[in-house]
């Protein structure tokens, strides 16, 4: 009986600790009910996304904790950034806000924030340049988000990610520049994680007329979403649903 009433023990420690923690670091209060309501589950949680980043300070710490929070509260995640572009309003930080922005839907602000920190040594800064892009593609802009794609390609390699890859297609079909969009989507659907790129392949393949090879990837992304671990499996059945709603049926 005794090393149960200690694993209790310590899951209620570790779970006290984590809410002192939130309450003197200022940290958003739906931690606190996060903590308290799954323990010890979620202080761990806390931890991994909050307290180790902060001690170890690590580039790679840090984005991940600051990606698991943004997936866990986007809101909370722009307020945070809000908060570190009051105190310095950095680039990066900039940058930071306008992802949080981009990813809560707002995207004339994302816009504006990618814009006005793309000046000087910072003008053809790449991320810069691909989150305008992607900002300018959500508001019906596909000609300037073009424009800044192709000074993205003219930096190199730096400039020719999958994710670049795929913000060109859908700037090229926007303007119905089909060869161009499926050029870019095919590299996507190659190289891109997730299934987002796959899917904008297939769906533009079978508004080609090319229902064998739409079929072909639709394939493919069914077998992928089985093999998709559990917690990004819902965002890889929503795109394989987007693709599977634009693929023609077979006569």
């Amino acid at each position: 009986m005794f090393p149960a009433y200690s694993s209790i023990g310590l899951s209620l420690i570790i779970s006290i600790v984590a809410c002192v923690h939130v309450v003197r670091t200022g940290r958003e209060y739906y931690w606190l009910l996060l903590i308290l309501i799954f323990q010890p589950l979620g202080a761990i949680i806390y931890s991994v996304a909050i307290v180790l980043p902060e001690l170890f300070g690590g580039g790679r710490a840090q984005r991940a904790g600051r990606a698991l929070s943004a997936q866990l509260d986007p809101a909370g995640a722009y307020r945070q950034a809000a908060r570190a572009v009051d105190d310095n309003p950095s680039v990066y930080n900039r940058i930071q806000l306008a992802t949080a922005a981009f990813d809560l839907g707002r995207y004339e602000e994302a816009e504006r924030l990618y814009r006005e920190s793309a000046e000087g040594i910072y003008a053809d800064d790449p991320a810069l340049l691909l989150g305008r892009a992607r900002a300018l593609i959500e508001l019906k802009r596909p000609q300037e988000a073009l424009e800044l794609l192709q000074r993205l390609h003219d930096l190199g390699e730096e400039g020719r990610t999958p994710q670049a890859a795929l913000a060109l297609g859908r700037a090229q079909e926007a303007l119905s520049n089909l060869d161009e969009a499926e050029l870019a989507y095919e590299q996507a659907a190659l190289h891109l994680p997730g299934l987002e790129g796959m899917a904008r392949y297939a769906a533009l393949l079978s508004a080609r007329g090319r229902e064998k090879d739409a079929e072909a990837v639709l394939a493919d992304m069914n077998r992928r979403v089985k093999g998709t671990p559990s917690r990004f499996r819902r965002e890889a059945r929503a795109w394989r649903d987007f693709a599977a709603s634009r693929v023609r049926e077979p006569a």
